[in-house]
């Protein structure tokens, strides 16, 4: 038995024993992806009907437009910046108010935030998704009238058209500008409620005059 143990031990010694690895030798391969490579029928199979059914509710029709709305068809403001910015107030500021009982001043978004175009004709989820395809999230911040003088100097020295909702009117001119919300002169020392989005929030597009304001 003697030997046989010894022999043991000794395997278990030698199992146990570390071992220095080093790498001595990289490979790699270029792989085209083209249709040279053919799928594969039986994960074909699986994506199909979940493929055909996300088509089909994508190709879902939500409206109608009887010209082209564009991003770029105006100076300061634009036809699809106009759509959007003020869909985003309709459907937010009901919500907001009943959450606080305070109504939503007006709302700003950014031009670069508008990813597509719309063609005249039929409107399908799929242009949404095209047209906002970010996990952005609406908020709305209160911020000074200083916080305003900002954001409208902002707007003005701007060569973009970031989107305005309707309840914003100002009109620029060579000796400045004069600015209503709501109908109402701007008033410098009032707290304003303005519906944003996160992403600018957060100070992005060096919107900073919504960066430190509560929201």
């Amino acid at each position: 038995m003697k030997p046989f143990f010894f022999i043991c031990l000794f395997l278990v010694f030698v199992s146990c024993k570390k071992t220095d690895m080093q790498l001595t030798k990289i490979t790699a391969e270029t792989m085209t992806i083209d249709n040279s490579i053919k799928p594969l029928e039986a994960i074909d199979s699986m994506i199909t009907p979940y493929k055909e059914e996300l088509i089909a509710e994508m190709q879902q029709v939500l409206t109608y437009t009887p010209k082209d709305l564009l991003k770029n068809d105006g100076n300061k403001q634009s036809s699809l910046g106009n759509l959007m910015v003020d869909i985003c107030f309709e459907i937010a500021n009901p919500i907001f108010k009943n959450q606080t009982k305070k109504p939503i001043d007006f709302a700003m978004l950014n031009h670069g935030g508008i990813r597509a175009t719309i063609s005249k004709g039929k409107v399908t989820k799929e242009h949404a998704f095209q047209l906002m395809p970010f996990e952005n999230e609406l908020v709305v911040v209160e911020i000074t009238g200083e916080k305003i003088i900002e954001l409208v100097d902002y707007f003005i020295k701007s060569e973009r058209a970031h989107p305005l909702s309707k309840d914003v009117e100002l009109i620029i001119d060579k000796n400045g500008y004069d600015l209503k919300i709501k109908g109402l002169e701007f008033d410098k020392n009032k707290r304003y409620t303005v519906l944003t989005s996160d992403y600018l929030q957060n100070g992005g597009s060096k919107m900073n005059f919504f960066k430190t304001q509560k929201s």
